[in-house]
């Protein structure tokens, strides 16, 4: 009896494999698909890494306008030679001026002042230039690890997503989850250029950071159950060059915009086109078909067979029936079912490690010694050759070895970087380019690789966890980057060891290339797969 229900469910899987093929594996539908879940992304990523063209580094010093009670006739320059000292260079500190006293002027001209301490009154940005973040809440001195902090809430934010959208995803479905997901991006990313004081800023970020992760996760399984098994790669990879796209626009962005709160408005406003997606953005047929909603699924394929110029033989359709539904599954079966919990734990780790490598590197654009929007664009303009040469990669050598070899090569690209002198900023950066590269062709494949791992009734769910660990070291990554405040080579030996450990982990798991995607918890597919 066993032996025949799960016969039944593996009939399902193949069925929707053929109904698939007889809609068009990659027709016009598709590509539509794909076009839908790539703009939130393109506007999505600008808002993850937007935060570093608004605290770039300008000179500042102590507000010492105290002495002005005294010597309101004083010069600019005259009050900072009496009221802050010089660094070994011979220029004004910028955290550190002489203590107030209550003298008379002639007695300061005449003694000078000795005692110092950290600025109390605020900080002065004498060059003219539009407000940032930097200059407008002051994130400099003691307040200059707020930056690298506010990332890392930011990323709390894309795991509370994580923990929330998977599940629910797998529950309600992809469509409502992911039109909930763009709708409060729009609103909180807006609302956060008109915010009076960094701590709103920090909690609306977090709350925007929420739907951000939603969009993310939500998107590549919608990719994925709609297309035939050799054009998952394609959509998933087409879809995630809007991050590519996305990273050079915002170059051009922030080098033209340097008000925060333009820039803001100007990479969040574009969502706002996005509200006809509620009429336009199909639910996946294949998570239908597994929740026994035949009939919305029959719609959806039917539609899609019609804007393809197919024709779906009715004898398959009329297979799709509830008794071959496939049973429901929960996040407990990932960690129940041995084949699922090994498959899971991995492949979160590889996730980790491509998170941890991939933000490492995009979020600290400042600190390679070039300028930074030359960086960023070249940051942007070679994750296109990486993620697009997934699609080649995947399909000539297969998941497992794709996905361990470019954690290897960014693990080993960030390691190299160790030995480099500080002053050989051009071979530095260089070698992050190349790390890049690597480990944002890493994560492409991460998320076709967990999409095909998965079964349909859990995708989501086990994609969440997959995120949360990304989104963990997300949180991690920023923090890692204060420790070169101790050395300068302590970020990048951390991010490189543990890409190459992850790398080394990756030949533990299945391979997926030309495998219809499971739907159920069974062991059969997951077996099958693993013999490959």
């Amino acid at each position: 009896m066993l032996h025949s229900s799960l016969a039944t469910e593996v009939v399902t899987m193949v069925e929707f494999g053929d109904l698939i093929r007889a809609v068009g594996e990659f027709g016009l539908y598709q590509k539509l698909v794909v076009l839908w879940i790539s703009l939130p992304m393109l506007l999505n990523i600008l808002q993850i890494v937007s935060q570093e063209f608004m605290v770039v580094d300008v000179p500042h010093y102590c507000n010492t306008d105290w002495i002005r009670a005294v010597g309101p006739n004083l010069t600019e320059e005259e009050q900072l030679n009496l009221t802050l000292p010089r660094d070994a260079n011979g220029d004004y500190e910028q955290c550190i001026m002489y203590s107030p006293v209550e003298w008379d002027l002639d007695s300061i001209v005449a003694y000078g002042l000795n005692a110092t301490e950290k600025c109390s009154n605020g900080w002065v940005y004498p060059t003219a230039q539009p407000p940032s973040l930097l200059t407008e809440f002051d994130l400099v001195c003691d307040r200059k690890d707020l930056s690298d902090v506010s990332q890392s809430i930011y990323m709390v934010g894309l795991l509370i997503g994580a923990i929330i959208c998977g599940p629910l995803s797998d529950r309600i479905g992809r469509r409502p989850v992911l039109l909930i997901s763009i709708y409060g991006h729009c609103l909180f990313s807006l609302a956060i250029a008109f915010l009076p004081n960094f701590t709103l800023y920090i909690i609306f970020r977090c709350i925007m950071a929420t739907a951000a992760s939603g969009i993310l996760i939500t998107t590549v399984p919608l990719a994925t159950e709609w297309v035939g098994v050799s054009y998952r790669p394609i959509a998933v990879v087409v879809s995630q060059c809007c991050f590519a796209v996305a990273l050079m626009i915002l170059a051009g962005l922030s080098y033209g915009i340097r008000n925060w709160r333009l820039l803001e408005i100007a990479g969040s406003a574009p969502m706002f086109a996005l509200f006809f997606y509620y009429w336009v953005l199909p639910e996946s047929a294949r998570w239908l078909v597994t929740k026994g909603k035949i009939e919305e699924a029959k719609k959806y394929l039917k539609k899609a067979a019609s804007i393809n110029k197919r024709t779906i033989p009715p004898e398959l359709l009329d297979q799709l029936k509830g008794e071959t539904q496939t049973k429901s599954g929960s996040i407990l079966d990932l960690l129940r079912k041995k084949h699922l919990l090994r498959m899971t734990l991995i492949m979160m780790c590889a996730w980790f490690m491509d998170s941890l490598v991939y933000y490492g590197l995009s979020l600290n654009v400042t600190g390679f010694g070039l300028d930074i929007y030359l960086t960023q664009l070249a940051f942007g303009a070679v994750e296109l050759p990486g993620r697009l040469s997934c699609i080649y990669l995947l399909q000539w050598f297969g998941r497992k070895k794709v996905q361990a070899v470019l954690l290897l090569l960014a693990g080993l690209m960030c390691l190299i970087t160790v030995g480099i002198p500080e002053d050989q900023a051009v071979a530095i950066t260089i070698l992050a380019v190349i790390g890049k590269f690597a480990s944002c062709a890493s994560f492409s494949t991460s998320y076709i690789y967990a999409a095909e791992l998965f079964p349909t009734v859990i995708r989501q769910s086990g994609m969440g966890l997959c995120s949360m660990a990304a989104r963990v070291a997300g949180i991690i990554a920023p923090l890692i980057l204060i420790l070169q405040d101790i050395h300068s080579a302590i970020p990048m030996a951390v991010f490189g060891g543990a890409s190459v450990l992850g790398g080394l982990l990756c030949f533990l798991l299945p391979e997926t290339r030309g495998v219809e995607l499971p739907d159920d918890t069974v062991t059969d597919k997951q077996q099958n797969i693993s013999k490959l």
